[in-house]
Formats: structure tokens, sequence, C-alpha cells
């Protein structure tokens, strides 16, 4: 009788125990809920634009995404304003597919500032904003702090330095960065794009478009800088560049956002 009564109590002890845990687990979860929320008000105007039930569906994205993604600093502290700016510039360039996840990327690194080729962020010739890593650093993804906060300044310009890497990533998902991203583009659209980028390269190059010139390095960097002017301001955008903007919401599938 005496051990049956130890054992319950034993039993007793441990299922509160685990409740305990199980509830401040929860309540961590909301709290960040809470703060993630705040800050996605606060600093990020696309999910700003959104209606109520889109704004839900964007924070549980964020959310999903920072449990999966480990984001350390490197020469600077990593704060929850850095972290829901990281997370947004992800979840932006997909907000419009179901289930999409980064599966080649495991950690973000933050720098205070620009970097160089080899990832020296002090010193002279320090010129690169991110970098989406190859070779030993594949998986991985650089981003200067100072060009991330810029990218969600109160007053964005149509660059974006946080959700150009993350268009890369989306470009090497189907195993080239290319710039024709074969996992979001149906195959009869692949040519058509094509002759969208070139023409406008041209144009670039011409100093007939207000397309960032960095655009015309490479069909890869032309679809990483025309996303950024697509996500940053949209309807400047899609007047400016009408046939691009339909092209972008296509391989995008963000027609309702807008």
């Amino acid at each position: 009788m005496a051990l049956i009564l130890i054992l319950g109590i034993i039993f007793i002890v441990s299922a509160y125990y685990f409740w305990l845990l199980r509830r401040k687990a929860k309540v961590r979860t909301t709290a960040s809920g809470n703060i993630y929320k705040s800050l996605l008000a606060q600093h990020i105007p696309f999910y700003q634009n959104l209606d109520t039930e889109a704004k839900f569906l964007f924070e549980q994205k964020t959310a999903s995404f920072l449990a999966g993604i480990t984001i350390e600093g490197v020469g600077t502290v990593v704060e929850d304003t850095d972290r829901v700016m990281i997370a947004a510039s992800a979840v932006i360039p997909v907000f419009g597919f179901k289930n999409w996840k980064y599966t080649n990327l495991t950690n973000v690194i933050l720098y205070p500032d620009t970097f160089d080729s080899e990832f020296q962020f002090e010193g002279e010739n320090r010129n690169i904003l991110g970098m989406v890593g190859n070779g030993y650093m594949n998986g991985q993804m650089i981003l200067s702090r100072a060009a991330l906060i810029k990218g969600f300044s109160q007053s964005p310009g149509k660059e974006n330095t946080a959700i150009h890497e993350f268009v890369h990533l989306l470009d090497k998902s189907d195993g080239a960065t290319d710039g024709i991203p074969e996992n979001l583009l149906a195959h009869e659209y692949v040519i058509p794009w094509l002759k969208m980028i070139h023409q406008e390269i041209r144009k670039i190059e011409e100093g007939h478009s207000d397309i960032n010139p960095y655009a015309a390095t490479s069909e890869a960097e032309f679809f990483a800088v025309a996303a950024e002017y697509f996500f940053q301001k949209p309807d400047e955008f899609k007047h400016k560049h009408p046939e691009l903007y339909t092209m972008l919401n296509r391989i995008f599938m963000q027609g309702k956002a807008f």
C-alpha cells in the first residue's frame, strides 16, 4: 500500500513538472510571437499592406523560418529586429507558395557592415553587402547588418540586399544560379523570360532603364535586382515595367499581395 502511494505521488509530481515545462514553453513561444508581430508591424512594409488573414500567415511563416535557421552575428550582436528583418526577407519572395522551405540554407551570418571576398569586415576593399555561400560555405548566407536595416528603412528605395540574396537562393534551388528559376517558372515561359532579361539589359547598358545597373552583370543578377524592385516598389515597377511585372508576378505568385 505504501509503495502504491509513493508511486502515485511520484506520478503526480512528474505530471505537474512536465505540465510546467510545457506551459513555460508555450509562454515563451507566445511572447516571441508577440514580439515578432510587433516588429513586423513596425518595420516591414510588405506585411503592413496585407489583410488580417494574410498577416497571420506571414507571422506563421516568419516563426517557422526562425525556428529552422540559425542566425549568428560576427562582430555585431543580433537583435530581435535583425531576426525579423532577415526572416521577412526570406518569407516575402515565397509568400505565394504554400509550403516552401529553404532546403539549401542552414544559417545566416550577420556582419556589421560591408565585407570583402575573404569575408573580412575591416580594412579596405570592402564592397560586398550580401552573399550566398558556395563550396565550403554552401548552405550559408552572409549579410551586412547596415544593408539589412537600410532595405527596410522608413523611406525604402528599390534595393533590398536581403531579399536579393534570398532570391538567389530560390534561383539556386534548381541546381543553378542562372536567373531562370525552373522550380517556379513553367517551361513555356522560359524563352519569353530570357528575352525580357536581355531586352532590359540592353536598355540598362544604353542608359534607358531605371533598374539598378548591377542587373546587367548577368541573368542571375538581373533576376535578383528586378525582384528587389518588384517587392520594394511594386506600384512603380508595374507602371514602368508592366511586362516584367507580369512575369515576376507569375514567378512569385503574389498578385493578391499587392
